[in-house]
């Protein structure tokens, strides 16, 4: 590593499960990267709405329970070491998400396999970059590549104004779909802004009320409930994508999911989000094209990462909340 490179640095961590108040600012080494890793300057990352079920336990009978854990799942940032065979240079630009089922981003300095990092679009503040990689590759694959989404077709994005869903509608309408959107009343407005040809009021509008505007093609749900309804609203081949998981009940939504995507195969779909470089590559491309803006709702510091997770789980974000970790 570089003279430069500091031998500490700030993370956020946890050593009890619960809210957002377990999350601790510490001081850490700064690791040093293996084989074919990068080491990031860490600008900003992301709080995604997910980890309190890691956080507060829940998922302990899949993930087991280690703990002291870290938060954070994609960041940018700029390269501060490389190792050899990486196809990066100190001081690039770059954002990325940490290896499948990890978390740490939230840190002054992380080491990320260099296969999972890639430039950040021309343009882009190297702050709000944090908040596209997770959600904009995790919707491009839902779409592109499990829904094979085609222009003309019917889209239903259920949860769309949250960060995967802001982002499969700004898809849904650049790749020529028809699309509808739930969403919550306040933010109606700000998802037909984002291309939805239909926006509806989710606590007035239940999937079995969809039924005179179905069939759709497409339906990505971010929810996590109600997946029969939601499967009978497809048309003849269409698809469903189930993304979300209902915190009231983490482990049974997962199951469902799954069983979904078990007795409908080829219609229904398990996810599994690994994104590499060409998807990061792939998603800034959509950002210098125009067809996907990059959507911050509210930027944090670090020193305040216990209220951006609260925010998260608020709900009615616009986008993703990101957390400065070491802007530069």
């Amino acid at each position: 590593m570089s003279d430069m490179t500091p031998a500490t640095m700030r993370v956020v961590e946890y050593d009890r499960h619960g809210g957002p108040e377990v999350l601790t600012v510490r001081t850490a080494p700064v690791p040093r990267p293996g084989p074919g890793e990068v080491l990031v300057r860490v600008a900003a990352a992301s709080a995604s709405r997910g980890e309190d079920l890691v956080r507060t336990g829940a998922l302990n009978p899949l993930r087991g329970r280690t703990l002291p854990a870290r938060v954070g799942t994609d960041l940018a940032g700029t390269v501060a070491a490389v190792t050899e065979g990486v196809g990066f240079r100190v001081g690039q630009r770059v954002w990325g998400l940490m290896p499948h089922s990890a978390f740490g981003a939230m840190a002054g300095f992380v080491a990320v396999p260099g296969d999972q990092l890639a430039r950040i679009p021309d343009g882009l503040d190297l702050v709000d970059a944090a908040a596209a990689p997770a959600v904009g590759t995790t919707a491009a694959h839902a779409l592109r590549d499990l829904a094979k989404l085609t222009t003309g077709e019917r889209l239903l994005v259920r949860g769309a104004s949250g960060g995967v869903g802001s982002v499969a509608v700004q898809l849904g309408h650049a790749w020529g779909a028809h699309v509808t959107a739930l969403a919550g009343a306040a933010n109606l407005r700000w998802v037909r802004d984002l291309g939805a040809d239909v926006v509806l009021d989710h606590r007035r509008t239940a999937p079995d009320d969809l039924r005179d505007l179905a069939p759709f093609d497409v339906v990505l749900d971010l929810v996590g409930t109600e997946l029969d309804t939601l499967y009978d609203l497809l048309s003849p081949g269409g698809r469903l994508v189930p993304l979300g998981v209902d915190p009231a009940d983490p482990l049974g939504s997962l199951r469902d999911n799954a069983a979904t995507a078990e007795h409908h195969p080829g219609r229904a779909f398990p996810f599994s989000n690994d994104a590499r470089t060409g998807e990061l590559t792939a998603l800034a491309t959509l950002v210098e094209t125009g067809a996907l803006r990059v959507l911050v709702h509210e930027r944090f510091t670090l020193d305040d990462v216990a209220e951006a997770y609260r925010r998260v789980e608020a709900g009615g974000v616009r986008g993703k909340i990101v957390v400065m970790v070491d802007p530069h």
